[in-house]
């Protein structure tokens, strides 16, 4: 966010300047651009009118670069560099951090043998310290050397100017994910119905059981104490109404015993 910031103050500057300028005065403000440290976005110099007016002009090799260094990288100037201006050193360095970031885009863990082929570097030692000094502590990438697999694990990178028609393919992808996600979530949603409707079973079936283990206890209880005490279960059971009907019946009996007094 610190890189991104700075970055939105330096874009502004050079934009402000920018139009401000005509012809051969925007030449040395492209070689500044293109030079400056925190600088890595060019897009908004590129639409400047004053500097899309260059195209057709002697000066329309300096739009081109700044073209290659919105969306190019050292290979792409080593192609053409007869078509473009010489570099500076330290457009060689920018133009080299912008193909580190390039790389990022498509792979994060990018092989030594890729990096010191696509920057033009002789050895391990020189690579290693170019990520280092001119990456990593210039903020634009984040990552873990690895000396023994001989490869940089990308865990952060800054995001390049977007090329002409990849805007359309980053909404599609967009899309693409919205859906996926859409997808995803009502799968999510029915397992959770699922779920709640399995812990209400689960409760109900627990409660059953509770009671059953109850009755059995119960009876487990008065059996062990002997079937006098079997009175006690029913009224457990079912209520004091059926000790007292027992007791009406024993009293209709006891009276049918009774003999007829002369």
């Amino acid at each position: 966010m610190e890189i991104e910031q700075k970055q939105a103050q330096v874009i502004e500057h050079f934009v402000k300047q920018a139009s401000t300028l005509q012809g051969s005065s925007l030449v040395s403000l492209i070689v500044q651009v293109t030079s400056h440290s925190s600088l890595f976005a060019f897009s908004e110099i590129l639409a400047v009118p004053s500097v899309l007016e260059l195209q057709g002009t002697d000066y329309a090799v300096y739009i081109d670069l700044l073209r290659l260094f919105a969306h190019g990288t050292w290979s792409d100037y080593k192609s053409n560099a007869s078509l473009l201006p010489p570099l500076t050193p330290d457009q060689i360095t920018k133009l080299k951090q912008l193909t580190v970031l390039s790389l990022a885009e498509i792979n994060k863990v990018l092989s030594y043998d890729q990096l010191l082929e696509q920057l033009d570097l002789s050895n391990v030692r020189e690579l290693e310290d170019f990520l280092i000094n001119e990456c990593m502590y210039a903020g634009i990438v984040k990552g873990k050397l690895d000396h023994l697999r001989r490869s940089f694990e990308v865990q952060f990178a800054a995001g390049r100017d977007l090329r002409p028609g990849q805007l359309g393919n980053i909404i599609q992808t967009l899309d693409d994910w919205l859906n996926t996600t859409d997808n995803v979530l009502l799968t999510i949603e029915e397992k959770i119905k699922w779920a709640d409707k399995k812990c209400a079973l689960n409760t109900i079936h627990q409660k059953q059981k509770a009671v059953k283990d109850k009755v059995d206890e119960v009876k487990k209880s008065l059996f062990n104490r002997g079937g006098r005490d079997f009175q006690a279960l029913d009224d457990v059971l079912f209520g004091e109404t059926a000790g007292l009907m027992d007791y009406e019946e024993d009293r209709t009996r006891t009276k049918r015993r009774r003999s007829p007094i002369y």
